[in-house]
């Protein structure tokens, strides 16, 4: 894991990713596997990660992060299905 980690950094590094929109999109998609795996249930993904429900709701406003839509079963793929990891351009 620590591999693939070190080259996915390098190519991020590569590519010309910010560090904050790297954090980002790394926040996003662990809180999305917490979340998923718990069916959007906020107040477990919340004690699985640490944090307070109120602070875990925070942060899915601040990343844009639906938990209705995990609930209703939009979910991310399987991860034999799932495209390799990309970064979005932040918008703002």
């Amino acid at each position: 894991m620590k591999r693939e980690l070190d080259n996915l950094v390098t190519q991020m590094h590569a590519g010309g990713i910010t560090y904050d929109e790297a954090v980002r999109e790394f926040k996003r998609h662990f809180i999305l596997e917490v979340l998923a795996g718990h069916r959007g249930n906020q107040c477990k993904a919340a004690h699985e990660l640490g944090m307070h429900r109120n602070t875990l709701s925070r942060i899915l406003a601040e990343l844009e992060i639906d938990p209705a839509q995990v609930r209703d079963g939009v979910r991310r793929p399987p991860r034999s299905e799932r495209a390799p990891f990309e970064v979005k351009q932040a918008t703002r």
